[in-house]
């Protein structure tokens, strides 16, 4: 009764309250706890399960690796696609490469393989794995005479390089890498871009589109009709990047100047006969957009060296 008059029941009844909830609060966190710490567990058993699978994986392709070497002959033991800072970074690696005199070979390997005049060199030191270097083409091979290191190289243009027997191997930086002024340019049906380089450093740009019609669609053109317009197009258009390529290279400082020719083969090959140009390399390359970002994507391409370690 006091209670009542004091006010203190409907305190107490709240403060019951509190206390059922304030259990319940603990019961359920313990209950979290539990539930955290079961899958903190599940999850370090999970990882670890992982891992034994990974090294699993591993072995069995090793074993896999071996098998086929076995059935099929030798494999790369690493390929790499090597652009910018890491393809410098690797080609330094190589370019420091010392032994005795005559012990590190390289050689241009063309389009039709290895050169018979050099085949038993190479087979001397790689055995069987001649056949890489063949597999490879067209590339540069560099070799020391106790096969501690064997790989090939494809640069953007492999060079016309005889066999070469010295103390390092004969490797020129701007076979790999943008060195000092050049232009590249980019060729398609319907686009030109044109950028001059400083080492990796554009300094100066052209492009351009023309209007040039894509496949043929059913419709008011029958196809030859289609296919005239649209040759008579693409002449044009490649008029106009014979123009641009004249007014890059007048006579005079530029002429000296590499030019790398890159784009659709079928039109890059086209532009080269028809023009009398004599670029320092062509290649294919696939870059598609509008002429500035294009041209990035084809040098970012072009400038790309693949390696494969023998």
């Amino acid at each position: 009764m006091l209670d009542e008059l004091l006010g203190r029941a409907s305190l107490k009844d709240r403060i019951d309250e509190l206390e059922d909830e304030n259990e319940r609060l603990r019961k359920r966190y313990e209950a979290e706890s539990e539930r955290r710490a079961e899958a903190a567990t599940a999850r370090q058993d999970a990882e670890e399960r992982v891992n034994r699978l990974e090294d699993r994986i591993a072995q069995l392709e090793g074993e896999l690796e071996q098998t086929n070497e076995a059935e099929t002959g030798p494999t790369v033991r690493h390929r790499d696609q090597l652009r910018g800072a890491r393809l410098e970074s690797v080609f330094d690696r190589l370019a420091s490469f010392r032994t005795g005199p005559e012990g590190a070979l390289t050689v241009g390997v063309g389009d039709d393989g290895i050169s018979e005049s050099v085949r038993a060199e190479l087979e001397s030191v790689l055995g069987d794995r001649i056949a890489l270097v063949d597999d490879g083409a067209p590339c540069l091979c560099c070799v020391d005479d106790a096969g501690l290191l064997a790989v090939t190289l494809e640069p953007p243009a492999v060079p016309d390089l005889d066999a070469t027997w010295r103390d390092r191997f004969a490797l020129e930086r701007e076979w790999f890498l943008p060195t000092g002024r050049h232009a590249v340019a980019l060729v398609r049906t319907d686009l030109f871009a044109l950028g001059v380089y400083e080492d990796d450093e554009r300094v100066d740009y052209r492009g351009f589109e023309s209007d040039v019609k894509g496949s043929h669609s059913k419709g008011g053109f029958s196809q030859a009709r289609f296919e005239r317009i649209r040759d008579g197009q693409i002449d044009d258009h490649l008029e106009r990047c014979r123009d641009a390529l004249a007014a890059y290279e007048p006579d005079g400082e530029r002429a000296e100047t590499p030019l790398y020719l890159v784009g659709q083969r079928g039109i890059v090959e086209t532009l080269v006969a028809e023009s009398g140009l004599v670029p320092t390399a062509t290649a294919a390359v696939d870059a598609t957009g509008d002429p500035e970002p294009a041209l990035e994507d084809a040098v970012h391409s072009f400038w790309t060296t693949e390696l494969r370690v023998l």
